[in-house]
C-alpha cells in the first residue's frame, strides 16, 4: 500500500527505531534472515528491506506506528502459505515484512462455552493439537497448514464446510491492529451480541487490508466419535450434482464432506501418487466422489455406517445410469487421493490453479463450458478440476506443456486465468476466488468485477492499507 504520509527516514533510522522498540532479536535485515519470506508457496516473488518478528500486539502496532510515520509500506505475513501472492512484498525492497510467527503462545480454552481464544500466529496445528487434549477440534480442514489471522483474513473453508461452515460462521471475536497501529479489541467469548457494528466481520475474508489480526476468539466443535466415507464412481458432472440432491435428505447433518475428482485429477494421482491400492476396478472414473460422514455419537447408539450405505443404496437405486460403482473402505485412503492431486498434476506439466466457485446446481454445466472453451482457444490445455462440489467450490486446475518458452507460457496462463474468470463470474454468477483471497495473482479479477461502489466504499474504511492488496 502506499500512504498519505511523510517520505521515507534516512537510511538506517527506520531499522534503528525498529530494534529500540522491538528488541535487536525480533528485526531482521540480512539477506538471508529475509529470504524465507520474500517467495510465496505458488506465487509471489520480491524483495523486503527488513522483516520484524514482533512478539506481543503492542509490538505489531509500534511496527505499524513507526512504519507509516515515515511513509514505508508494510507487508504482513503469517505461516505464507496462501496462493495467490498476497503474503509476500512487491519487489522493490522497500516494504517492511511484519511476521506473526512470535505471536504464538496463547491457546487459552473455555470448556463452559467450547470457545477458545488464541494468538493469531498460532498454527492450525498447533490449534488443534491443544483442542484435542478437552475432546474438542476447529474443524476448518485445509491441506496447509496456516495461522490462525491468516485464516481468518482470507475466510478460509475447506472441506469440511457443508458441515462446519467458514471461519466466518466459527469467529465470535478479534483483536486487531489497525492501519493508524490503533489496536481494537473486541474478543467476547458471545454468541449473541446484537448491540451495533459487529467490526470483526470488517477484517474477515479482506485480505488483512483493513488490519492484522493479533488474537481471536473461536467456537470450537466436539471431536467426532465416528467418520465413515466413501468413493462413488459418478459417470458425469451431471450425476454428481444429482447424487448431492439425492443422498442429502438421508444424511442430514452428518454431511462432512463432498468432494468430487475429475477423471483427469484422478488419473495423475494414479501415475504419480503414493497409494497403498488401487480403488477402482475399472479405472478413473468421470467423477471420484468422495462422500463422508461425521458425527459425535458413539456406533452403539447411530452407525454411521449403516446410514451412508442405506442413503447411498437409495442412490444407486434412484440414478442407475448415473453410478457405475461404490468403493468402500478407510475414508483416509480416501483423502490420501484427494491430498495428493496438487503435486501429482505439477508432475505432468506446467499447472494454473485457479480457486473458484458457483452456485453448487451449475457445477457441472461451468466445468463442461470450461473445458469447452479452453479446448477452442489452447489445445492440448487439460482441465483438471476438483474440490469441494458440496459448497460448489472448485480447485480448477489447467495443465499446460511446460516445453513453453517462459514468456509463451506466462502469457498463455495469463490468457486462459482471464478465460476461466470471465465465465465464471458473467456466465454463471459465481466468484474468482472462493476462498483464496486477493493477491497480486488475481488482483486484476477483483478491478474488473467488483463495483467503483464496493471499491469506493472499502477505500473509505481503510485509506491507508496494508500490503499489496488494493481493495
Amino acid at each position: 500500500m502506499s500512504t498519505n504520509t511523510p517520505p521515507a527516514a534516512t537510511a538506517g533510522q527506520l531499522e534503528a527505531d525498529l530494534v529500540a522498540s522491538l528488541g535487536a532479536d525480533c528485526v531482521f535485515t540480512e539477506a538471508p534472515d529475509l529470504a524465507a519470506y520474500e517467495s510465496g508457496w505458488r506465487y509471489g516473488q520480491g524483495k523486503a528491506r527488513v522483516v520484524c518478528k514482533p512478539r506481543t500486539a503492542e509490538g505489531v502496532a509500534s511496527v505499524v506506528t513507526l512504519c507509516r510515520a515515515v511513509g514505508v509500506p508494510i507487508q504482513p505475513i503469517g505461516a505464507n502459505t496462501g496462493l495467490v501472492a498476497a503474503s509476500n512484498p512487491d519487489d522493490s525492497g522497500e516494504m517492511v515484512v511484519l511476521s506473526l510467527e512470535r505471536l504464538s503462545k496463547t491457546i487459552q480454552y473455555f470448556p463452559e462455552d467450547g470457545t477458545v481464544l488464541v494468538d493469531g500466529g498460532v498454527l492450525l496445528s498447533q490449534l488443534n493439537e491443544e483442542l484435542k487434549q478437552h475432546g474438542r477440534t476447529f474443524p476448518i480442514d485445509l491441506g496447509a497448514d496456516p495461522q490462525i489471522g491468516g485464516m481468518i483474513v482470507t475466510n478460509t473453508g475447506g472441506s469440511r464446510l457443508v458441515r462446519y461452515g467458514d471461519v466466518r460462521a466459527n469467529l465470535l471475536g478479534l483483536e486487531v491492529v489497525l492501519p493508524s497501529g490503533e489496536v481494537l479489541s473486541q474478543l467476547g467469548r458471545l454468541a449473541k451480541n446484537n448491540t451495533g457494528l459487529d467490526a470483526k466481520q470488517l477484517f474477515v475474508g479482506t485480505s488483512g487490508a483493513f488490519g492484522i489480526v493479533t488474537r481471536a476468539t473461536l467456537r470450537t466443535w466436539p471431536l467426532p466419535k465416528q467418520t465413515v466415507g466413501a468413493l462413488v464412481c459418478a459417470n458425469s458432472g451431471d450425476a454428481v450434482v444429482e447424487l448431492l440432491q439425492r443422498i442429502e435428505p438421508h444424511v442430514g447433518d452428518f454431511l462432512s464432506a463432498f468432494e468430487a475428482i475429475s477423471k483427469n485429477a484422478t488419473e495423475a494421482v494414479l501415475r504419480h501418487g503414493s497409494l497403498d491400492r488401487q480403488p477402482f476396478a475399472e479405472g478413473a472414473p468421470a467423477y471420484a466422489v468422495l462422500v463422508e460422514l461425521q458425527c459425535g455419537l458413539p456406533p452403539e447408539t447411530l452407525d454411521l455406517e449403516d446410514v451412508l450405505g442405506m442413503a447411498l443404496g437409495d442412490a444407486m437405486e434412484e440414478m442407475p445410469d448415473g453410478i457405475d460403482d461404490v468403493v468402500v473402505g478407510d475414508v483416509e485412503d480416501f483423502w490420501s487421493i484427494r491430498h495428493q492431486v496438487s503435486e501429482s498434476l505439477r508432475e505432468d506439466g506446467a499447472v494454473l490453479g485457479l480457486d473458484v466457485s458457483t452456485p453448487r446446481g451449475d457445477m457441472a454445466r461451468f466445468t463442461s463450458e470450461v473445458e469447452r472453451r479452453v479446448e477452442d482457444v489452447a489445445p492440448g490445455v487439460r482441465v483438471c478440476d476438483f474440490g469441494h462440489w458440496g459448497d460448489g467450490g472448485s480447485h480448477l486446475n489447467l495443465v499446460l506443456d511446460p516445453k513453453l518458452e517462459p514468456a509463451a507460457l506466462s502469457d498463455l496462463k495469463a490468457q486462459l486465468q482471464d478465460l476461466v474468470y470471465g465465465i465464471c463470474v458473467n456466465d454463471f454468477g459465481g466468484s474468482y476466488s472462493a476462498e483464496h483471497g486477493v493477491g497480486p495473482h488475481n488482483i486484476k479479477a477483483y478491478h474488473r468485477y467488483t463495483s467503483p461502489v464496493v471499491r469506493d466504499l472499502c477505500s473509505k474504511i481503510a485509506p491507508d492499507r496494508f500490503g499489496t492488496v488494493d481493495l
